[in-house]
C-alpha cells in the first residue's frame, strides 16, 4: 500500500498521468518484495529489476544524496538510481525521490534516441 501511495504521490507531484508510466524499476535486491510486483501488476507495466552495478552507474546523476542510504546500499538514492538506470542511456530525472512512509519513488524519462 505504501508503494502505491509513493507512486501516486510522485506522479501527482510531477503532473504525470498514470497512463504515461512505462515501467516500475526497483533494485534487484528487492525482487522478493510483493508490494513492488503488485504495483507493477496493478498498473499493467513491467517490473524492471536493476542490478547493483547499474544502480552504481547511475549514481552520478542523482539529485538526492543520503549518507545513510549510501552507507547501507552504496548509492546515494536507491529510487533515483533505479529510475535512471531503467530510463537507459541519456535518461534524466523528472522528479527527485519522494517518500511515503518507508517507500520511496523517483521518476525518470528516457533519453532521446540517437
Amino acid at each position: 500500500m505504501e508503494i502505491e501511495a509513493a507512486l501516486a504521490a510522485a506522479l501527482a507531484k510531477a503532473g504525470v498521468a498514470a497512463e504515461q508510466l512505462d515501467v516500475i524499476a526497483a533494485p534487484a535486491a528487492k525482487a522478493g518484495e510483493r508490494g513492488i510486483a503488485a504495483a507493477a501488476i496493478a498498473r499493467c507495466v513491467p517490473l524492471v529489476l536493476v542490478s547493483q552495478s547499474d544502480l552504481a552507474a547511475a549514481s552520478e546523476e542523482t539529485v538526492t544524496h543520503s549518507e545513510r542510504v549510501m552507507a547501507l546500499t552504496g548509492v546515494p538514492s536507491v529510487a533515483e538510481c533505479a529510475a535512471l538506470a531503467a530510463a537507459g542511456a541519456g535518461g534524466r530525472l523528472m522528479l527527485a525521490r519522494v517518500a511515503v512512509g518507508p517507500a520511496t519513488c523517483a521518476l525518470a524519462i528516457a533519453g532521446e534516441p540517437s
